[in-house]
């Protein structure tokens, strides 16, 4: 009699079990800290309009207040938000849009 095919989860299920070393290696990398760079607008400058910079100067930016942002690791796009400001008066990120992959960038 054949064994029945194992169902997706059941096989995650085994992978996170599995103690070998290839899956503790897989398990130590979800810890790993990377930085998550959000961009909020552009500005082409030239070298003498950056060296007339002082504090108080304004630099309008290429987006509007209502943009979404983009977010960026190692400057691959991954992401795009919006800014809300939290319950403390800090600027966060709210998610809108998750950037899929296509298979030609998972190489």
């Amino acid at each position: 009699m054949a064994l029945p095919d194992k169902a997706p989860a059941d096989t995650a299920a085994d992978e996170r079990r599995d103690a070998s070393g290839r899956n503790a290696l897989r398990r130590s990398i979800y810890s790993v800290p990377v930085t998550v760079t959000v961009s909020i607008g552009q500005k082409r400058l030239s070298v003498s309009e950056i060296l007339e910079l002082q504090p108080e100067s304004i630099i309008p930016l290429s987006s509007r207040i209502d943009d979404p942002v983009d977010l960026t690791i190692e400057n691959r796009l991954i992401a795009r938000g919006e800014l809300v400001e939290t319950g403390d008066g800090q600027i966060a990120v709210k998610i809108i849009e998750i950037i899929e992959r296509t298979p030609d960038e998972n190489a």
